[in-house]
């Protein structure tokens, strides 16, 4: 292994000091994440279509050019972290979301074909505060 200094580093890739201060928690990413959204509040995002009608292999594989998704994704840290794609399969295993919890993100039927980032963020928030109790559980076996 060859030492370089961070200057050395900047010639050659894409280097983030904060990369080091790798977010933990699924609370800390979720933050992040709607902390990403928040800063283009107006930002014009895709929402997915019809997710909660899908087989759990097609949802899986679900993704939209420049959905909230694709706001985490563009994310150095999150890519570092090994979120590996923008897809809903990818999304909820990264952020440790249920398929509730992820359609009301992500999904049209809530806001429209186009949400702002801003709701996304909201929503992302809300995630952050549901108990996972007994009946968040059987809404999650009788929804999808």
């Amino acid at each position: 292994m060859k030492h370089q200094t961070l200057d050395q580093l900047h010639a050659v890739a894409d280097v983030h000091a904060e990369a080091t201060d790798l977010v933990a928690t699924r609370s800390q990413r979720l933050e992040r994440w709607a902390k990403l959204l928040e800063k283009n509040p107006d930002r014009r995002l895709e929402a997915l279509t019809g997710t909660e009608y899908k087989s759990p292999e097609i949802r899986e594989k679900m993704r939209y050019n420049d959905s909230p998704l694709t706001v985490a994704f563009e994310d150095p840290i999150f890519r570092a972290q090994g979120l590996r794609d923008d897809t809903y399969g990818e999304a909820r295993r990264f952020f440790e979301l249920t398929d509730w919890q992820l359609h009301e993100i992500v999904c049209h039927c809530h806001a429209g074909a186009t949400i702002r980032a801003r709701w996304a963020a909201s929503r992302v928030r809300a995630a952050m505060s549901e108990r996972f109790g007994f009946f968040a559980w059987l809404r999650g076996i009788f929804a999808h």
